[in-house]
């Protein structure tokens, strides 16, 4: 087949390869924002972690507070502030004693999610007709604002 003479080879069409990789640039954009994405959700998830630690609480309370009626129906009696919380795992030591038991929880539940035990106070200073039972919070000093209880 002749090529036209009027066409010169500067006028021929060429055809260009197409490419089969990515840049470098294209790479480092990608990299780039896959770790601020990560970045970002490591973040979010730090807040995610305190959230379990406060729910796990408030549902350790409210267990807390059922085995106090029970052993106020079985004993007749609340534990008094010096008996604790250690009166529904093991039988109290120190009068008042109650007129029958029955351990009602394990002792390692009595302690909160930061490795502190849980707060009873008979009567209690919030509920004052009946108990606080609280935990310290993170801090793990009572009486602060992250304190967390049945008030």
């Amino acid at each position: 087949m002749k090529v036209p003479t009027h066409l010169s080879s500067a006028h021929r069409i060429v055809k260009r390869k197409t490419r089969s990789a990515f840049t470098l640039m294209e790479m480092i954009l990608v990299i780039a924002i896959i770790a601020m994405l990560a970045g970002g959700g490591i973040y979010m998830m730090v807040n995610v972690l305190g959230d379990a630690e406060e729910g796990r609480v408030g549902t350790d309370l409210q267990a807390l507070s059922a085995s106090l009626i029970r052993y106020k129906t079985k004993g007749g009696i609340y534990p008094t502030t010096e008996q604790g919380l250690d009166a529904l795992a093991t039988r109290p030591t120190i009068d008042p004693q109650p007129r029958a038991y029955k351990p009602l929880v394990k002792a390692d539940s009595l302690i909160d999610p930061w490795g502190n035990p849980y707060q009873y106070r008979k009567p209690g200073e919030k509920n004052t007709d009946t108990y606080d039972i609280f935990s310290m919070g993170p801090d793990g000093k009572a009486g602060t604002d992250d304190d967390i209880g049945n008030w």
